[in-house]
C-alpha cells in the first residue's frame, strides 16, 4: 500500500476572502487531474450548504456535479457513497469504503473523521488553512498528526 500525500494549501487573504471559489476550483482540478472520486469533508451544515451552492453556481461552463450526504444517512452513506454518479460528495463523516480524494475543511485532522470500523483509504488528501491564528494552529496540529502517522507531506502557499 502506498503512503497517503497529504497537500496543504495555506490560504493568502485574498484567496481566504474567496474561501468557497477556492474549494471550487481545487476540486475541479482534482478532478480534472484524477479519475477518483472526491469528498469535501465539513463539520458544519452551514458550510456544506454554502458548498453544495457554490458547486452549482461555480461557472456555467464547469458545473461540479455533486451530492450532499447528511450526517443522518450515515447508516446508508455506503451504498449512496458507492452507488453515487456525482464524482464529488459533500459529508460530515468519511464513507465506510471511500478510497478517493479528501478535502478536509475542518480544524481537525482527517483520522478523527474515519470510524475504526470503516474500510476507508483515501488516495489523498488536500488540507486548507486560512491565514488566521486558530486555522494555523489547527493546521501545524495536523501536520505533526500526519507527519507521525509517516504520510507524505507537502505544502503551497496560495
Amino acid at each position: 500500500m502506498s503512503k497517503l500525500t497529504v497537500s496543504f494549501y495555506v490560504l493568502s487573504e485574498s484567496k481566504a476572502q474567496d474561501f468557497l471559489g477556492f474549494i471550487c476550483q481545487l476540486t475541479q482540478t482534482a478532478l480534472n487531474k484524477s479519475t477518483q472520486s472526491l469528498v469535501i469533508l465539513a463539520d458544519n451544515e452551514l458550510l456544506l450548504s454554502e458548498l453544495d451552492e457554490a458547486l452549482w453556481a461555480n461557472d456555467a461552463a464547469s458545473f461540479i456535479p455533486h451530492q450532499r450526504l447528511s450526517a443522518a444517512d450515515s447508516e446508508t452513506t455506503a451504498s449512496t457513497a458507492v452507488n453515487s454518479t456525482a464524482p464529488v460528495l459533500l459529508a460530515s463523516q468519511l464513507p465506510p469504503d471511500f478510497s478517493g480524494i479528501v478535502i478536509n475543511t475542518t480544524p481537525r485532522p482527517l483520522t478523527d473523521y474515519i470510524p475504526s470500523t470503516s474500510n476507508a483509504l483515501p488516495s489523498r488528501l488536500l488540507e486548507i488553512i486560512l491565514p488566521d491564528d486558530d486555522s494555523v494552529a489547527q493546521g501545524r496540529h495536523k501536520y505533526k498528526h500526519y507527519q507521525q502517522l509517516d504520510y507524505e507531506l507537502t505544502h503551497f502557499k496560495v
